[in-house]
């Protein structure tokens, strides 16, 4: 079956006007001081926190909650950004659940962790509310230029660290706004306010780090120039392809990449001005499904469903996010992989899937037994790959595997000069903090090798 005669529902506009702003609100709002404070005498303080050892930056978790409880937002703030310059986006959108306050000694008491992300909020907002600038206090120029392309978290934290080190930086971003994922990838109701942008003006203020957009790697960047020019560069440059679902009319009207689609989201002036469909699918079971599913409900879809073709014990998304989704009304249908896609007048109606089985080897097969779901719209969120092109045919010498770039425990490549974190390198977490913690720990080898 590839053809239907219904006529695809999309349109903007699907609620009142006044209900965009409501809907997509703060999904945590700020806590209050009296907040805060009873929040933070809940903490433990513990001796060799496993808090501390969750957190991928290594935030002295212990000691900034304590610092709050004590009336010192601003010295709280100061201690969790001297290991993470994005300390605030990422109070915002870590997956707290699955890491420091999954393994909060709370919740062997309790059953209730301390709130760590909500109270690392308080304390970054404090702070970038009443301070202008980092609190951090830029070295002598060392005369030693970097190159670091691409503006996402791993880009920044890298940028920052070495500005701080006195390294002359040149920031490279293929977008004309800065921010990478964090501004055109993440649910508008994780970062209002236009927190990405003020965040980045935030990073920039501690001076020696020279703007460059619209200048993306293989196009307008030539990764051997680069080496030439440069005492040494740092690649962040994420992942641009987007996996495909492997299906004959994906070129289809309605067939649509996830992470485009939130990305104009992000952008959009006027979210009631955004087409979306009566009928979405999404097909995936990562952070980004969940994204796209939430949102398209939140601006009016009346179905949304997840289609994942392993059990929900298996989606990337945590079981957080999954209930988020199941709370905004979105159907989450495991053990379905995508088999056809269904068309009239060359846009999607409909989507064909089959049941799977797992193998006792975890592979996985189809049943036989198919399901048809009506879709107006169908969103692909199943992944994203390395261009191994934009790196300027350097695909032969620089190591890749899986897709990926390799890198050592310094974020090394296996080039010259050459480092890179976050999403474009092998055995990343694909978390932002875990971005931030490749930006800085290349930053610091790059600082050792600049200094001998």
């Amino acid at each position: 079956m590839t053809e239907t005669t219904a006529a695809p529902d999309i349109a903007a506009g699907r609620l009142p006007k006044d209900a965009y702003a409501e809907k997509f609100s703060d999904l945590h709002p700020l806590l209050d001081t009296h907040e805060a404070y009873v929040e933070a005498d809940r903490c433990y303080f513990c001796y060799d926190a496993p808090c501390m050892q969750a957190c991928p930056t290594s935030i002295d978790i212990p000691q900034f909650i304590r610092q709050i409880s004590t009336g010192n937002p601003t010295g709280s703030a100061r201690t969790i950004f001297e290991q993470n310059i994005l300390g605030g986006m990422c109070a915002r959108v870590c997956p707290t659940e699955t890491l420091c306050e999954q393994v909060c000694v709370r919740n062997e008491a309790e059953g209730k962790p301390v709130k760590i992300g909500q109270l690392q909020r308080y304390a970054t907002d404090h702070y970038m509310s009443t301070h202008e600038t980092t609190p951090f206090t830029r070295a002598p120029s060392t005369g030693k230029k970097v190159a670091v392309v691409g503006a996402g978290p791993a880009g920044l934290s890298c940028a920052h660290r070495l500005a701080v080190h006195g390294h002359d930086v040149t920031l490279f971003d293929a977008r004309e706004k800065l921010g990478g994922l964090n501004e055109f990838g993440i649910a508008s109701y994780k970062s209002v306010d236009d927190f990405a942008a003020r965040e980045v003006a935030f990073i920039l203020s501690i001076g020696g780090i020279e703007v460059q957009t619209g200048k993306r790697l293989g196009a307008d960047l030539n990764l051997a120039d680069l080496q030439a020019d440069y005492d040494a560069v740092f690649l962040s440059i994420g992942l641009g392809g987007v996996n495909a679902l492997g299906l004959a009319g994906e070129t289809k009207d309605g067939v649509l990449d996830a992470v485009d689609y939130i990305a104009d989201l992000r952008q959009a002036d006027d979210l009631s001005a955004l087409p979306v469909g009566r009928r979405v699918v999404v097909i995936g079971g990562g952070m980004t499904a969940v994204d796209i599913a939430v949102q398209t409900k939140l601006l009016g879809a009346e179905d949304v469903t997840i289609a994942y073709r392993r059990g929900q014990d298996r989606m990337n998304a945590s079981e957080y996010e999954q209930h988020l989704a199941q709370t905004n009304g979105v159907k989450i249908l495991t053990n379905a992989q995508p088999r056809a896609l269904v068309g009239a007048n060359g846009s999607i109606t409909a989507i064909e899937l089959e049941k799977t089985s797992v193998g006792a080897d975890g592979s996985l097969s189809g049943t036989g037994e198919f399901i048809t779901l009506p879709a107006d719209m169908v969103f692909k969120a199943v992944g994203q790959t390395l261009v191994k092109e934009d790196l300027n045919g350097s695909a032969g010498k620089i190591a890749i595997e899986k897709g990926k770039i390799v890198v050592d425990e310094e974020r090394k490549t296996s080039l010259a000069k050459v480092w890179a974190g976050g999403d474009c390198v092998l055995g990343g977490e694909d978390l932002t903090v875990a971005a931030v913690e490749d930006g800085k720990v290349a930053a610091e080898a790059i600082h050792r090798t600049l200094s001998v």
